[in-house]
């Protein structure tokens, strides 16, 4: 299956949003090859709050750990058919989709997904795939988000490639700098080869410790190192964020009224103006 079409446009970090040729929803991946940054938790919280603003949302766990997955309330073990089968050709996204309580749709993951990067490898075209995959929810959605591994193996070159915008997460850290750049030159070599139009939205600041001065200093820091744009406000650090999976829930739902939550909300609300 040939590539999503979609509009000319700019693959700078400036500019808004353009829809896709066919009028489908903005897909965007949050991208980040190292682990611990509140990816899977800036996922599960964008997209409840983007459902509470009113958009049909779907959200693909493209991580073999199934962290998304099980963040809301989807048991891993137990998940019949998952994104490794729809990569894998067995299966397509409708036929996979669970509704959460969040009020958002999931394309699950499993544990056999961490197979299907050796099964790509030798496909042609294979880091078209999820992008091929996606023109069948065109109609469904408002917004994709994509949850992807901690890595930039094929399963991210398939979320970067399917994508029309990159956030990426990054605690206010000066040690989590490492590695951003590296995702960076590939998100250049994506623009390049394989989807032009891909654009970076900036980065999330999150684990954002008012209180200390190193916080704020990264936080002053980090979009003038990378030329790129800091979404606001930055994700607090709280210990809300780690209770919400416990009962599948994102933060939205278990602390309705705490710092995180409201800073998920305010995000998406910018957001909001570029789908």
């Amino acid at each position: 299956m040939a590539p999503r079409t979609r509009t000319s446009g700019s693959s700078t970090a400036s500019g808004s949003a353009r829809p896709a040729a066919d009028g489908g929803p903005t897909v965007i991946a949050l991208a980040n090859q190292k682990g611990g940054v509140a990816k899977t938790t800036s996922v599960a919280s964008i997209g409840a709050a983007l459902a509470e603003l009113g958009q049909r949302v779907l959200l693909v766990d493209l991580d073999p750990q199934a962290c998304l997955t099980f963040s809301l309330g989807v048991d891993p073990d137990t998940v019949e058919r998952s994104i490794h089968d729809v990569l894998t050709g067995s299966a397509e996204i409708g036929d996979v989709v669970v509704t959460s309580e969040e009020g958002v749709d999931l394309v699950p993951s499993a544990i056999d997904l961490a197979g299907a990067e050796a099964m790509l490898l030798p496909r042609p075209g294979r880091e078209y795939v999820l992008r091929s995959a996606l023109e069948g929810v065109d109609t469904a959605y408002d917004v994709v988000l994509l949850d992807c591994s901690p890595s930039l193996g094929v399963l991210t070159l398939n979320a970067l490639t399917a994508a029309d915008a990159l956030i990426i997460p990054m605690p206010c850290e000066m040690l989590s700098h490492r590695g951003v750049g590296q995702l960076l030159d590939t998100v250049a070599d994506v623009q390049k080869i394989l989807n032009r139009d891909l654009e970076v939205w900036g980065i999330l600041p999150t684990l954002f410790d008012g209180r200390s001065n190193h916080a704020r200093e990264v936080l002053a820091d980090v979009g003038e190192r990378y030329d790129l744009p800091v979404l606001e406000p930055p994700i607090p650090k709280t210990v809300r964020f780690a209770e919400a999976p416990a009962v599948g829930r994102s933060i939205l739902a278990t602390a309705r009224t705490s710092k995180g939550a409201q800073a998920y909300r305010d995000v998406a609300t910018a957001l909001l103006s570029r789908l």
